[in-house]
């Protein structure tokens, strides 16, 4: 009898439902602001040199700059003032805050551009459509482990998965726990081998491009952290980068090989050349630590994310600033480029799965609370429903993980397409495999979960 290592997941196919338009300054906004604000800010009076009567004078802000930062409600004054966060004047003043759905309102109209009319926000909303694209040349015979030591029943335990990754080509993913990296066969779901990770617990995997290495980074909290170069036919390390004085917590290395990055508590990132091992330059941009890092699919950025809820897009040659992505509020836990580079999604425990547009930093979509758990028996105060892991797959669909624990699935443009039964343990990480159709599943337990998503649309 097998090992119950691994669950097959039925699959629950969710109907795409069709978004409501986004709402308007003209047949939404205005009407809310005329009530609420106009006695202080509208051509009669403008206090702090504010006039939101129109759009027009609205953009041009007050006597504190900017009040509006398009796709961006919590980086805009006017939001933080209406929500009355701290340090910032409260609107109206003196009283109560706006009923909560006249403040949704507003968030969405931010979220979606300004538009100023119904016609402009059919456009505004509208994100680039993914067309598939050619991830590299598939090898004649993709890497898989052969000959790799495999562990007894008495050695495997189960650790939770704190890393997961499937070779783009072959049928093979990798996982990692404490101290090992192992390795399954996705067809067939039997383990291949394991290599060992002396450093402590991979926090990261990274298959590259061809399939034939494979990148583990990680370490031990408050004493030391690396990342090493796996072959993936043999499990023999070839490389080791970094001697950090804490885990590694995001790594990854450029489509061409060439240039390794890491990260974690440290608060900086370092970028390696991989054919000498030497520093290349770093990045200390961040003020907390680095929880999320990635090279874009043609290696020319670097997206680094933080456990402030920071994001940021490098020049990956030099390290120079490209885009500032500010708008998550809790940190963001993972990032992945969507295979054609023309879209970066972010996750955060503030329970959001941001779609940006990398070529000018706009946000593109904001899925909002799509992982809270539901109330069971008698509870106190709102359930936390942060995003825990998110990834593409070559198709351009993307996966996500969170606290409701489930896995859901949505297309590239974020819309919904279908979820997963809820899993008996948090899901940690997640990950498509080059059949297709097919995602893996690692949770807190240490178990791996097998989704097919093959009869969803």
């Amino acid at each position: 009898m097998k090992r119950p290592l691994f669950f097959l997941l039925a699959t629950l196919p969710l109907a795409a439902t069709a978004a409501e338009a986004p709402p308007t300054w003209e047949e939404h906004v205005r009407p809310i602001l005329k009530a609420r604000c106009f006695k202080c800010h509208s051509d009669d009076e403008q206090k702090a040199d504010l006039n939101l009567q129109t759009l027009a004078a609205t953009l041009k802000g007050g006597g504190s700059g900017d009040v509006l930062k398009k796709g961006r409600p919590n980086s805009s004054l006017l939001m933080q003032s209406i929500e009355h966060a701290d340090g910032v004047e409260k609107m109206p003043p003196k009283s109560a805050k706006m009923p909560e759905e006249e403040i949704e309102l507003i968030r969405q109209w931010i979220l979606a551009g300004l538009p100023e009319k119904s016609g402009e926000a059919a456009s505004a909303t509208n994100p680039f459509v993914f067309h598939p694209v050619a991830q590299g040349v598939r090898p004649e015979n993709p890497a898989m482990p052969a000959g790799l030591p495999k562990e007894s029943p008495s050695e495997a335990r189960l650790n939770p998965v704190t890393a997961l990754a499937a070779s783009p080509w072959a049928p093979l993913v990798a996982t990692g726990g404490h101290g090992t990296i192992r390795f399954f066969h996705t067809q067939t779901r039997e383990p291949l081998g394991t290599a060992p990770f002396p450093e402590g617990a991979p926090q990261v995997l990274r298959f590259s491009r061809d399939g034939a290495l494979l990148l583990a980074a990680g370490g031990k909290p408050v004493q030391s952290g690396k990342a090493a170069l796996y072959d993936v036919t043999t499990g023999k390390r070839l490389a080791v980068f970094g001697d950090e004085t804490d885990t590694v917590l995001a790594a990854d290395f450029s489509p061409d090989g060439k240039r390794l990055a890491l990260g974690g508590p440290g608060k900086t990132v370092k970028v390696f050349h991989t054919e000498t091992g030497e520093l290349a330059y770093k990045i200390a941009k961040h003020t907390d630590w680095i929880t999320a890092l990635e090279f874009s699919p043609d290696g020319n950025r670097l997206a680094t994310a933080d456990r402030s809820g920071g994001l940021h897009v490098w020049e990956s040659a030099d390290g120079g600033i490209f885009l500032s992505l500010s708008e998550h509020k809790e940190s963001v836990s993972s990032i992945a480029w969507r295979p054609d580079g023309k879209v970066l999604a972010s996750a955060s425990e503030d329970g959001s799965v941001i779609l940006w547009n990398t070529g000018d930093g706009f946000p593109l979509k904001t899925l909002k609370d799509i992982h809270t758990p539901k109330p069971v028996g008698k509870h106190y105060g709102k359930l936390r429903g942060g995003v825990l892991s998110l990834a593409w797959t070559a198709e351009g669909q993307l996966l996500t993980t969170g606290r409701d624990q489930t896995a859901r699935a949505w297309d590239s443009t974020g819309g919904r397409i279908g979820a997963c039964d809820p899993l008996p343990s948090l899901p940690s990480r997640v990950t498509g495999t080059a059949e297709g159709k097919l995602a893996v599943i690692g949770d807190a337990a240490g178990r791996l979960h097998w989704w097919s998503r093959a009869s969803q649309p």
